[in-house]
This record gives C-alpha cells, sequence and structure tokens, in this order.
C-alpha cells in the first residue's frame, strides 16, 4: 500500500468553499499517515480526494496499531490534508493472546451467536463514545459510509444508522466473513461500493445482495510528479530486484515468498535480490539477497518500483491491491498469488502480469519474467493502460458523489 508521509494534522479546514452542501462522515477503525494499509488508506485517499468536492468528516478510534488498539492518537477533532478527524477512545486494549485463543474456538467448535458478538468484541476496537456519538450525531450528517465490514466500528455502528448509510466491506473469502453475524449486516446498506468485480460476485453469492444498490468502484492512486528509479539505485546501492510493497506478515503471504524465495535462489544463483518496503510484524529471514527497507517516502517507494524488475504480491487475501495499479503506473509487470481470486482478476484483466498457486508455478514464472525484458515490457505497458482507462481519480470521485447524489 502507500507510504505516504505529507500533511499534518491541524485545526483549520477549507470547507466553507465548497459548492456541494452534503455532509459525509466516514466510519473507519483507524486513520491517520502512519495508518499504511488496507481499508483505512482506502478510506484516507478517498476522503482527501473527494474533500475538494464535499464535506467530509472521519469518525475513529485513537488507535494507531491494529494487534492491541493501545489509544495512541489524542481524542478529540483535528484536520488533516483538508479532512476533520474525529477520534474515540477504545474502550480497552486488545488482549490478543486471549483473542486468539477464542478465535480457535469459534473457528473450530460449534458455538452460539453469543459467542460470536463476544468475538466481535475481543477483536475489537470496541469504542463507547465512537458509538454514542453516532447515535446522537445521526442526524448531523447526510449520509454515512463505513469502511471494511470486519471490525467494532462497522458491526456495532451501522445498525444505528442504517437508513442513510453505505458499505465497502472490503471483502474476500476468509474465515471471518462466514461468522452468521455478518449474515444480517450486509442487508443493512443503502447501497455497497466493491473494490472489484470479485469482491462483488463473492458478497452477492455469499448474502444475496443483488437487490441492493451496488458499484465497483476502488481508487485511484496518487503519483509523484518525477519518478527516478536511477536516485533508488544511488540511494540504496541496489539493482536486479524484486520488490514487495506492504505490511510483511504471513497472513500476506510472506513466508511463503520467502521459502518460494530462497528455495529459488539455491537452484538458480544469480544476483536477483528480494526487497522489501513496509513494516515488519514477522522475522525477516537473515540471508544475503532479502532487503527489508522498512518504511519509506513516497518518492522512494515509487522509485524502487519503477527500478526493479517486477512486483511481486503473495497474499492470498485481498480485495484489491493498489500497489499492482502503483507498479503498473511505473510499467512494470506483476507476480500474484493466483490462489487471491482477486489478484488474479486483476492481471486476466489488466493483461498485466502472472500469477501461481505453488512453488513450481511461483519458479517458472520468475523465471519467464527474468529471461524475457519484452514480455516484462509488454506486460508493464497493458497494466498501465488498464489503471489509466478505470482508475483514474477523475473517474473513481464521479462513481463515489454519483452514488451519494443517489441517495440524497
Amino acid at each position: 500500500m502507500g507510504f505516504n508521509t505529507s500533511g499534518k494534522e491541524t485545526g483549520k479546514s477549507n470547507h466553507e468553499n465548497l459548492v456541494n452542501p452534503m455532509k459525509i462522515a466516514f466510519v473507519v477503525q483507524r486513520y491517520g499517515l502512519e495508518v499504511n494499509g488496507g481499508a483505512e488508506l482506502l478510506c484516507r485517499i478517498v476522503a482527501e480526494h473527494l474533500s475538494k468536492k464535499i464535506s467530509i468528516e472521519i469518525i475513529t478510534t485513537c488507535a494507531i496499531d491494529y494487534i492491541s488498539w493501545k489509544n495512541e492518537y489524542p481524542r478529540g477533532t483535528s484536520i488533516l490534508n483538508n479532512v476533520t478527524i474525529r477520534r474515540f477512545s477504545v474502550d480497552s486494549p486488545r488482549d490478543i493472546k486471549k483473542f486468539n485463543s477464542f478465535s480457535e474456538f469459534i473457528f473450530m467448535h460449534d458455538h452460539t451467536r453469543d459467542d460470536e458478538i463476544e468475538w466481535m468484541k475481543l477483536q475489537g476496537p470496541y469504542s463507547s463514545d465512537l458509538l454514542n456519538y453516532i447515535k446522537e450525531n445521526k442526524n448531523n450528517y447526510d449520509l454515512f459510509v463505513f469502511f471494511t465490514y470486519l471490525y467494532c466500528t462497522t458491526f456495532f455502528g451501522f445498525p444505528l444508522v442504517s437508513n442513510k448509510a453505505i458499505l465497502v466491506p472490503t471483502a474476500h473469502d476468509e474465515p471471518p466473513i462466514y461468522l452468521s453475524i455478518f449474515n444480517g449486516l450486509f442487508k443493512l446498506p443503502q447501497a455497497i461500493l466493491y473494490n472489484t468485480e470479485e469482491e462483488k460476485n463473492f458478497v452477492n453469492l455469499k448474502f444475496k445482495t443483488e437487490n441492493i444498490s451496488q458499484d465497483i468502484i476502488g481508487t485511484g492512486i496518487d503519483i509523484p510528479d518525477t519518478i527516478d528509479p536511477t536516485a533508488f539505485e544511488r540511494q540504496y546501492g541496489l539493482k536486479n530486484f524484486i520488490v514487495y510493497v506492504g505490511r510483511i506478515d504471513e497472513s500476506k503471504g510472506c513466508k511463503e515468498l520467502f521459502d518460494f524465495f530462497i528455495h529459488f535462489k539455491r537452484k538458480y544463483p544469480s544476483s536477483l535480490k528480494l526487497v522489501l518496503l513496509g513494516k515488519a510484524v514477522m522475522k525477516v529471514p537473515d540471508h544475503p539477497d532479502i532487503f527489508p527497507l522498512g518504511f519509506v517516502s513516497e518518492q522512494d517507494k515509487f522509485n524502487c518500483i519503477m527500478a526493479s524488475e517486477m512486483l511481486v504480491m503473495p497474499s492470498k487475501f485481498e480485495s484489491l491491491s493498489i500497489v499492482l495499479f502503483e507498479a503498473w503506473h511505473c510499467n512494470r509487470p506483476v507476480l500474484v498469488n493466483g490462489n487471491s481470486e482477486v489478484l488474479k482478476g486483476q492481471c486476466i484483466r489488466s493483461n498485466g502480469g502472472l500469477w501461481y498457486s505453488n512453488y513450481e508455478e511461483f519458479k517458472e514464472c520468475l523465471k519467464i519474467l527474468l529471461k524475457n525484458q519484452n514480455i516484462r515490457k509488454i506486460l508493464g505497458e497493458n497494466g498501465k493502460i488498464f489503471v489509466d482507462k478505470n482508475y483514474r481519480w477523475e473517474i473513481v470521485e464521479e462513481k463515489y458523489l454519483r452514488c451519494f447524489n443517489r441517495m440524497k
């Protein structure tokens, strides 16, 4: 995902200059420059772009870390990049050991609906103040847009304003979505906005939501004025590499990626390297050709992607991969985990990358791409055409505004 570190929180906004009088609340579990992935990043970049045309306020918690939900941001109201943020304290941090133990029970044994609600509260972030604010101020907003189905902010907040609420589910085929408590939630929205065709098909099949107003929107991407791959090589001394961008987490497929890459290098010795951009929440192997660089600036991220041979995305569970769009903008092909229908579908529709489902396929795809510069060039160019046609910000903004205007 993105690594934008621009902007700072202040106390001023210029919403008085907006022509559209609508006031929209975006509800999300955490929000800020330090939150660099998933539904939270999607929420922020959409809010920042729409705030140029319509009044957007964020209703969120004081948490930064999704493991603990510890209150780190100050409570109250602030402004970030022209968007008003209202932050509320989480009632208590998450006991991750207790949550993991209870999750094992939920997903492995028969249980009740009350057990599932208890699981949701243990997952968090549960904020009584946030829920009370929504309940007491529901008439102060024209619409509420909830980002991601999975957390307490949506599960307990959505029913309070369901008559004027939109869901951006960021849903995919994962164990929690099969819990019975979500069957009712997906019937409540006045509209559902998806990231991909695969997400829409999955949700409609799972929850029978075809009669609810819906659209596929996704997101645009913010591009630096210039991208200089040679600057990355000069700064980090790295060339001939593939790159992974995102949270370095076993749940994102990183352990499998490490295993596959190390096995590949053992079988086919070369100077090829694996560069990692993002926060590590798992141990990264101590290997001479694996380079974890941590968080980098947006400029360095794009310079890195363009300096790479290709981007690799090993996650099995995605509702959208923004970094694929960023790689394609840089005319770089992608190699993705084909067990993710979303990632595979993005590659098929764009003709911008290859996919694998096991080591043998990973090996053959990587060999093909590394040996054939012309194939890499064609796939990268195809991807750029796809992004320009479907995910420019003016297209994304118009789709959101059309949905909002329909619900007036």
